[in-house]
């Protein structure tokens, strides 16, 4: 199993439209071959912030299968938007 890990930093004042946002962006990426769970965090410290862990049953099931595959430009259009700066993700086995 692949845990994606990102840590995302919403344009501040936006939180509340990206966790509605999310709601129907979880659906899109719940739908893609090898999705196994995800759990999305909100920071104590700063609320803007947030924790996204997405467990994933291989690295390519995320890099390939959902980045590369028709799901992802809807999960896109739901949240890019929100990031200043654009975040960073990184995979741990």
């Amino acid at each position: 199993m692949i845990l994606e890990v990102a840590h995302l930093d919403v344009v501040p004042g936006r939180s509340a439209e990206f966790e509605a946002a999310f709601g129907e962006a979880e659906s899109v990426i719940s739908a893609s071959p090898g999705f196994v769970g995800l759990e999305l965090k909100r920071c104590v410290e700063r609320p803007d912030a947030y924790l996204l862990l997405v467990r994933w049953e291989t690295l390519e099931d995320h890099t390939v299968g959902f980045r590369e595959g028709p799901l992802y430009p809807r999960w896109r259009e739901l949240l890019h938007h929100f990031y200043d700066p654009f975040p960073v993700v990184e995979h741990y086995a």
